[in-house]
């Protein structure tokens, strides 16, 4: 066979918890591929996310299954018909992305027919919690540019009073994780705009958002679970301003890129998000980062360990991924 295929576990401790309207947690569970051919070694890194029914071992098996495929030469191309879309996918892809920049001495983001990569500015994520923690988290966050807050459906104001004491000057993105329901929607938006929030992302459930059609949105609304992959853009142009691109839920940066470009040209504004993942993770995402209104990949900000050479974060940036790491 032209390629070598391992696929790796791997657990890395978060810092502390992190929180979310769904539950908190300390560990961060990922998968890493390893593609070996000609004496290249490139590697992919996905994050399992239980909300869509994934996991580590159900990940693996996805891969396992498109073995043959993968070590008989499929493009990424193929891998598209290959694979789903989804978190077993985007690990394939990437490492493909990986494993052609390495072969032809080439960027991946020169193979992408992008400039070369700059930093740009990242959020710093702020777990749920009460009103008390969320203040002293906004207060040791105050020096970012960009602070993403976790909401849940109640104490939202109590919250957002806290976390802006906290971080005056900080541009906020609220993240409710489809915690909202429809009879509280437009006081929590209210709440929001009073806030000076510059993005609401996901205040309802996914499937169950089409009153967003027919309310005011005084805050842009950001698609994240309802979004996927190209295939649901033409359903959620009323419902939403922004869209959330993550590479684990379209499937790897193909799709990503091909979303992005084809989310621009129904006029959504770009959010590039992650999972809690390492810096691997967040290397091929900097390649949508680069047109996007908001970035939020500070995943290797959350944990305790990172792999190394890791993504470096400068002040408020994220830096390009290192190319002993990725691309």
């Amino acid at each position: 066979m032209a390629r070598k295929l391992s696929i790796l576990r791997e657990v890395f401790p978060i810092a502390g918890s992190f929180t979310i309207s769904r539950g908190a947690r300390t560990e961060a569970h990922v998968v890493r591929v390893i593609l070996e051919d000609q004496g290249a070694k490139a590697h992919g890194e996905c994050v399992p996310y239980p909300r869509y029914g994934e996991t580590a071992e159900t990940v693996t098996a996805a891969i396992e299954a498109a073995r043959t495929e993968i070590q008989s030469g499929c493009s990424r191309a193929d891998l598209q018909h290959i694979m789903p879309a989804g978190a077993a996918r985007n690990a394939v892809d990437c490492a493909l992305w990986d494993l052609e920049a390495k072969k032809r001495g080439k960027t991946a983001a020169e193979i992408a027919g992008l400039a070369p990569l700059k930093p740009v500015v990242t959020a710093y994520t702020i777990s749920l919690g009460d009103p008390e923690k969320m203040r002293a988290d906004a207060q040791k966050a105050a020096h970012r540019d960009l602070l993403k807050i976790k909401l849940g459906g109640d104490g939202v104001g109590e919250r957002l009073t806290a976390v802006r004491e906290g971080a005056p000057q900080a541009t906020l993105i609220l993240d409710a994780n489809e915690a909202w329901s429809e009879a509280l929607f437009e006081p929590l938006m209210a709440e929001a705009a009073k806030a000076g929030a510059a993005l609401v992302e996901q205040p309802l459930p996914a499937g169950k958002d089409a009153m967003l059609q027919t309310v005011s949105r005084p805050v842009p609304v950001c698609a994240d679970e309802s979004l996927h992959t190209r295939e649901e853009l033409g359903q959620l142009r009323e419902r939403y301003d922004c869209i959330n691109i993550k590479l684990d839920k379209a499937g790897g940066l193909t799709e990503a890129l091909a979303l992005q470009k084809q989310a621009r040209t129904l006029g959504f504004q770009i959010m590039t998000g992650c999972m809690v993942g390492t810096s691997l993770a967040m290397a091929p995402a900097m390649l949508i980062a680069q047109d996007a209104e908001f970035v939020d990949l500070d995943g290797p900000l959350l944990l305790a360990e990172d792999r190394k050479p890791p993504i470096e974060f400068p002040g408020s940036l994220i830096s390009p991924p290192p190319q002993a790491l990725w691309g």
